[in-house]
């Protein structure tokens, strides 16, 4: 199996220099309050140096479904992942393809993912997003196997060849496990795109 990789909470050109370099599919920059928080205007200047073949990936928290598509539109968003209580019928008035994330807090999280039918997969991220905690894996059982799965929370390069192992996401998503003191680290992103594209 072929995992894509994901990196979440670029906030500068740095780290638009940094992933262009490496084998990443995907990259996130969050419009939600959080450290890692882009402008706008921002976002466009990473997507328009953004290497081609890398989909950049706007990611909010409960925001008016007509100002996600005003900044999808102003930044040239591929697609957008929502992390808040957005209803289907929200989800359904997006104009990109839409990632909806869940709060894995038990057995039971999971069976949210029934209620959405306009979007192209899940997010499956710890009881608080961003933390960089991992949540039990046995929570979500064979999620991957019926939905496109981008897999986060806590992943770094010591358990992601464990986590693609057991959840076999298509996609692994990861935003602190390679950062230091909150800044992305190009040396463990390096190491962590290793263990994954080894591991495929």
């Amino acid at each position: 199996m072929n995992t894509k990789v994901k990196i979440c909470g670029l906030k500068s050109l740095k780290d638009i220099s940094i992933v262009n370099k490496y084998d990443i599919d995907y990259v996130g920059f969050v419009f939600a309050k959080s450290k890692r928080q882009v402008t706008k205007e921002l976002a466009k200047k990473m997507k328009e140096r953004l290497k081609g073949k890398i989909k950049a990936v706007g990611v909010f928290v409960d925001t008016p479904y007509e100002r996600i598509n005003e900044i999808i539109e102003y930044a040239s968003l591929d697609m957008v992942q929502l992390h808040g209580n957005e209803t289907n019928d929200l989800c359904s008035k997006i104009n990109k393809p839409v990632l909806k994330a869940i709060s894995i807090k038990n057995k039971d999280s999971v069976n949210k993912v029934l209620k959405y039918k306009d979007i192209c997969g899940f997010v499956v991220d710890g009881a608080v997003a961003g933390s960089g905690k991992v949540f039990d894996w046995n929570f979500i059982g064979d999620i991957s196997s019926n939905y496109f799965t981008f897999l986060a929370g806590g992943l770094n390069e010591e358990n992601v060849e464990e986590a693609i192992e057991k959840i076999k996401p298509q996609v692994v998503d990861v935003s602190s496990g390679v950062e230091v003191d909150g800044i992305k680290n190009e040396e463990k992103i390096k190491k962590f795109i290793r263990k994954v594209k080894n591991n495929g």
